[in-house]
C-alpha cells in the first residue's frame, strides 16, 4: 500500500466534506488502521493535528465565503459545523485577526491554510524486528510534566535528566517514560518518568492488563527513541494489521537497552 496516496484521499475527502461531519472512523479505514492511529499518523506527519488542519480549512473557506457570496454570518457558522454565529465569530477572529463583520473592509487581512499535498512517489521499505507480549496490569509512581507537541521532544529529556539528578541516588534509575495523549489521542499531554516500586511522594499511574507491541532499542538515547517512534507510526503501522488501543505509550528501560512498548487492541 502506498500511504502517501491513502493520505492523499483522505485529504481529499476531508475537502469534498467540510460542509458536513467529518467521520474520522471513514478516514482511519482508507489507511487501514483505527482512528488512534490515523490522528497520531496525521500529526507526525504534518505537526498539526487533524482536528486542527479541519478547522483551519474550514475557516480559510468561510472567509472566501464571507467575501465573496452574499451570506450572513450565522448562515456561514452553520455551513461549517459551528454551533453558534458567537463560536464561529471567534474562532474566525482568531485565524484570520479580525471579525466577520469586518471582512469587506479588510480583505486583504483574510488568510488562507493550504490543503495539504503528500509525494506519493517516495518509496521506503524499511524493515522491523519486533515482539507482540502481554503484561498484567502494572502500579507504577512516578513524576510527570504538560507537554504537548511541539514541545515534547525538549521536556521529556529534561524531566529523564532531572529525575536522574534528584531520585537515582535515592531510588535508583527510573523503569519506563510514558507518554500521555489527550482524548483524541492528537495530541500529547503529559510525559512521565515511572519506578516498578512504591514510592509515596510520586503520583500513582495504573497501567490497565495489555497487549503490547514491543520494538527494541540498544541505546537510551532520547532522540533515538523518538526517531524510532515516528518511524512505527509512519512506516509500520499503516503498513500492518495492528491497530492501536487508547491507552498511553509506554518506554521501558532495562540492560542498557529501551524497549518501546504500543499498546494493542
Amino acid at each position: 500500500m502506498n500511504i502517501y496516496k491513502s493520505l492523499n484521499e483522505i485529504i481529499n475527502y476531508i475537502e469534498d466534506h467540510l460542509e458536513e461531519k467529518i467521520d474520522y472512523k471513514k478516514l482511519a479505514k482508507m489507511i487501514g488502521v483505527n482512528v488512534y492511529t490515523l490522528q497520531r499518523i496525521f500529526t507526525l506527519l504534518n505537526n498539526i493535528t487533524l482536528t486542527e488542519y479541519i478547522r483551519k480549512r474550514r475557516l480559510s473557506n468561510a472567509g472566501y465565503d464571507l467575501c465573496n457570496l452574499n451570506m450572513k454570518v450565522i448562515d456561514i457558522a452553520i455551513k461549517y459545523q459551528y454551533e453558534s454565529a458567537t463560536a464561529f465569530s471567534r474562532a474566525f477572529r482568531s485565524f484570520h485577526g479580525i471579525k466577520p463583520s469586518e471582512v469587506k473592509k479588510y480583505k486583504n487581512k483574510l488568510k488562507n491554510y493550504p490543503i495539504i499535498v503528500y509525494n506519493e512517489n517516495i518509496v521506503e521499505t524499511p524493515t522491523f524486528e519486533y515482539n507482540i507480549i502481554e503484561k498484567e496490569k502494572m502500579v507504577l509512581y512516578g513524576i510527570s510534566v504538560e507537554v504537548n507537541n511541539q514541545n515534547v521532544d525538549k521536556k521529556a529529556p529534561k524531566l529523564c535528566q532531572d529525575a536522574q539528578k534528584l531520585y537515582a541516588k535515592k531510588y535508583g534509575i527510573y523503569d519506563y517514560g510514558m507518554v500521555t495523549y489527550d482524548e483524541n489521542r492528537d495530541g500529547c499531554q503529559k510525559y512521565y518518568v515511572l519506578y516498578d516500586k512504591k514510592i509515596e511522594e510520586f503520583e500513582k499511574v495504573i497501567i490497565p492488563k495489555s497487549k503490547w507491541l514491543v520494538f527494541k532499542l540498544d541505546s537510551r538515547d532520547a532522540k533515538k527513541i523518538q526517531e524510532l517512534s515516528q518511524e512505527v507510526y509512519l512506516r509500520f503501522l499503516p503498513s500492518s494489521k495492528y491497530n492501536l488501543s487508547d491507552l498511553p505509550d509506554l518506554e521501558y528501560y532495562h540492560d542498557n537497552v529501551t524497549e518501546y512498548m504500543f499498546p494493542l487492541e
